[in-house]
């Protein structure tokens, strides 16, 4: 009963675990190992993977780019998924490898937004 209950704990962390691995893969190759112009300063914010581990949405930050700039960086980390899962697959030791997805995170843009209204707010005088 005891190994049963150390299985059950392990497939709620295990997506987290490679997750984990696959965001400190990616961000090594990326800054490393990918020569495509399109991508320019990428910064992997946050992975989420799949229950199944079959699939892995990569967050990514791109410095002070206008959309489409983004848009061909975006084209260009799809592009190289391929040789980056690669990467993933021989750091990970399961079977099968997450199929990569590249996203735009928006999480800090949106929190600059939020910052500058709050300073706006603090700047204005009492009426």
């Amino acid at each position: 009963m005891g190994a049963r209950g150390g299985r059950a704990a392990g497939p709620r962390r295990r997506p987290e675990q490679v997750g984990e691995v696959v965001r400190q893969v990616v961000a090594e190759a990326l800054a490393r190992e990918v020569r495509d112009p399109r991508i320019g300063l990428v910064t992997v914010t946050r992975v989420e993977v799949s229950g199944d581990l079959g699939h892995a949405r990569i967050f990514v930050a791109l410095a002070g780019e206008a959309e489409p700039e983004v848009e061909r960086a975006l084209a260009g980390l799809r592009s190289a998924a391929g040789f980056l899962r690669g990467r993933v697959a021989r750091a990970l030791s399961t079977r099968t490898t997450p199929e990569l997805h590249f996203e735009l995170d928006r999480g800090a843009e949106h929190a600059a937004r939020i910052n500058a209204m709050l300073a706006e707010l603090r700047r204005e005088p009492e009426s």
